[in-house]
C-alpha cells in the first residue's frame, strides 16, 4: 500500500462540453484508476470531482498534464492528497444504511432547507447528495399559485433516533408549511408497482355523497356525519348506512350530472400519464361509490375500481346499498389482493388517501402517503402531502421533472 498514492481534485468554472472526457482521458493514458467520481451542474457553474489511485512515479505527471489542461479549458483545479485510512475509513460507511429526504412545496426558502439539514446534523448522518426534482424556477414564478418546487437529499448512516426524526419533521413541516418525506432507501422503495387512491378529497375535491345529499336536500346533515368519520369519530359503517338511508328517492341521473362535473384534484392528470407510463398498477379502494369510481377509471386510466353499489329501483334511490360495505378494513384486503394478483410483494406497493378509514391501507403498504389530510391521519402516517397537488407523489417516487414533463404540461 505504500506504493500507491490517492489524489482527489476537485474542478470548478463555467461549464462546457468535453471538459469530464478531457480529463479522464488524462487519467486513462496514465493508467490511474479512479475510485470515485462526481459532478454537479448549477447554473452552468461545473463542480466536478474525481478520486483516483496511480504510483508515486506517475502523480507528478498526471498533475501537470491535468494543470496544463485545466488551463486550456479556463477552468480551476485543486489537488488533495487523501490518507489511506482515511479512504477505508469511507469505504467502511458503504455498510450503513441510507435514507432519502424530499422536502416540497410551492416555494422552498432557505430556511426550509436549514431546518431539515440542522436534524440530518443533529441525527449524525452525513448527507451524500442533494438534487432539485422540480425545473428550474423562474424569477416570479414563485408567485403563481400552481408553483412547484422540490428538493431530495440522499443521506447515509443509522440515525440515533428514527422516530424522533419522523416527530421532528412532521412538526416543523407543519409550522413551516412544506412536506418532508422520510424513507429508507432499499430495493423496494426504487421499484414501487401497485400505487392505490382513496378517491373522495383525494382523487376529486369533494365527498360525492354530500354532493348527492345536496340535491337531496339533507347536506347539512349527511356532511356532519362525513366530517365526523373522517374525523375518526363515528365507526364508518355506521356513518355510511346513516348517510346513505338519507339519500332515499333521489333520481338516478343526478349521479351522472355530479360525475360530468366533478372537481378533480390538481395534478392527477399530471400523474396518472406518468404512472401508467412507468408500467404501474393503479386502484381506488373507495368507502364512495362505484358509479363515480368508474368514471374515473374511464377518464384516467386506473386498472382497478373497488367501492360501493347504491340500490337503484326504477330509476331511484332505494336508500340502500348493495354487497358489502367498503370500509377501511376492507380497503387494506383489497390492497393485499391486488397484490396478490398482479405478483407485487407488499413492500412495493403504496396507498394515498385522506381520512381516518383510509389508514389501515396507510399502514399496510410500503408507502403510506396522507394527503392533504385530517390531523389524525398525518399524525398516524409516515408520510404526507399537504402543500402541493397529487402530483407530489411522483416526486416521493423519485422522479425528476426533467423525466415527467412540466407542471404546466397538466
Amino acid at each position: 500500500m505504500e506504493n500507491i498514492e490517492l489524489i482527489l481534485i476537485k474542478i470548478s468554472g463555467d461549464d462546457r462540453p468535453g471538459v469530464t472526457s478531457a480529463l479522464t482521458e488524462i487519467l486513462a493514458r496514465h493508467e490511474a484508476e479512479i475510485l470515485d467520481i462526481g459532478q454537479a451542474d448549477i447554473h452552468h457553474s461545473l463542480s466536478l470531482g474525481i478520486l483516483f489511485r496511480t504510483s508515486p512515479q506517475r502523480s507528478g505527471d498526471i498533475m501537470k498534464d491535468l494543470l496544463f489542461k485545466c488551463y486550456e479549458l479556463h477552468v480551476k483545479i485543486k489537488f488533495e492528497p487523501v490518507a489511506i485510512d482515511d479512504y477505508e475509513k469511507w469505504v467502511s460507511m458503504q455498510g450503513k444504511n441510507r435514507w432519502i429526504i424530499t422536502i416540497l412545496g410551492r416555494r422552498l426558502t432557505a430556511h426550509h432547507i436549514a431546518l431539515v439539514t440542522e436534524e440530518i446534523a443533529r441525527q449524525e448522518l452525513n448527507i451524500d447528495s442533494i438534487q432539485r426534482l422540480t425545473g428550474r424556477v423562474p424569477l416570479g414564478e414563485n408567485e403563481q399559485p400552481r408553483s412547484k418546487s422540490c428538493v431530495e437529499f440522499s443521506v447515509r448512516g443509522n440515525p440515533r433516533d428514527v422516530h424522533a426524526m419522523r416527530s421532528h419533521f412532521l412538526q416543523v413541516s407543519q409550522e413551516a408549511e412544506f412536506d418532508i418525506s422520510l424513507q429508507e432507501d432499499n430495493v423496494f422503495r426504487r421499484c414501487r408497482r401497485l400505487i392505490c387512491f382513496d378517491m373522495d378529497s383525494t382523487l376529486i375535491e369533494t365527498e360525492v355523497i354530500d354532493e348527492l345529499a345536496m340535491r337531496a336536500g339533507v347536506g347539512d346533515e349527511v356532511k356532519a356525519i362525513t366530517e365526523a368519520a373522517m374525523r375518526g369519530e363515528i365507526d364508518f359503517c355506521e356513518s355510511f348506512k346513516r348517510r346513505v338511508a338519507l339519500l332515499e328517492g333521489l333520481d338516478e341521473s343526478v349521479m351522472r350530472e355530479i360525475a360530468e362535473n366533478l372537481p378533480i384534484t390538481e395534478g392527477v392528470e399530471r400523474m396518472m400519464n406518468v404512472l401508467k407510463r412507468t408500467g404501474y398498477k393503479t386502484a381506488i379502494l373507495s368507502g364512495g361509490f362505484t358509479y363515480f369510481g368508474n368514471y374515473l377509471k374511464q377518464r384516467f386510466g386506473f386498472d382497478y375500481v373497488y367501492a360501493n353499489d347504491l340500490e337503484i329501483v326504477d330509476g331511484k334511490l332505494t336508500g340502500r346499498y348493495l354487497g358489502d360495505i367498503v370500509d377501511g378494513k376492507r380497503k387494506a384486503e383489497l390492497l393485499r389482493i391486488i397484490a396478490q394478483v398482479e405478483n407485487i410483494n407488499i413492500a412495493q406497493t403504496i396507498a394515498v388517501g385522506d381520512g381516518a378509514n383510509d389508514l389501515p391501507m396507510l399502514s399496510t403498504a410500503g408507502l403510506g402517503i396522507a394527503f392533504h389530510a385530517k390531523p389524525k391521519v398525518k399524525q398516524t402516517a409516515r408520510q404526507s402531502i399537504s402543500t402541493i397537488g397529487l402530483d407530489g407523489v411522483l416526486y416521493f417516487l423519485g422522479f425528476k421533472d426533467s423525466f415527467i414533463g412540466s407542471p404546466d404540461q397538466e
